[in-house]
């Protein structure tokens, strides 16, 4: 098969995935080094973040608002549990499921990474524009609605 004989396929650089990940490391590259300097990486953070909005969850919680996999959040949890960041304790409801939640520590470091964070997020906002911003939240939301929907049989 000769290269014109090949179907064709969008540029490199117009794929939908290259371009999310591209956006991705440019904004996490505004926050990384916040978060190193408190030993954390991106995905500890995100479970800091989302116990921070609850009072206690469970660890599937945890995996599916974070965008992480049980393997990876298992090992995160471990960390963050040993750093004094996270507890632990049974469930009242049912004795095998744990649940999560800050601990004073851990609400203090989210303290104080909160103001460093939001400065970020408004120089990305300034640089960007606070609507398109809001725009770009919208349609990443609906591309996630979308995506998600079960293919429809042709």
């Amino acid at each position: 098969m000769s290269a014109r004989d090949k179907p064709s396929m969008r540029q490199f650089d117009r794929s939908l995935p290259m371009a999310l990940l591209k956006a991705r490391e440019a904004v996490m590259k505004k926050f990384r080094p916040a978060l190193k300097e408190h030993g954390l990486s991106p995905q500890q953070w995100r479970v800091i973040r989302v116990l921070e909005e609850e009072d206690e969850l469970d660890a599937s919680d945890i995996a599916e608002r974070s965008a992480l996999l049980m393997p990876s959040l298992s090992r995160i949890l471990q960390n963050l549990h040993k750093r004094g960041l996270v507890d632990r304790k049974n469930a009242e409801s049912d004795q095998r499921r744990s649940m999560i939640s800050l601990t004073p520590k851990g609400r203090s470091l989210f303290e104080t990474l909160s103001p460093v964070n939001e400065a970020r997020y408004a120089t990305i906002s300034e640089k960007f524009g606070y609507g398109k911003l809001e725009l770009l939240y919208e349609l990443l939301d609906e591309l996630v609605e979308k995506v998600s929907e079960p293919e429809e049989e042709e």
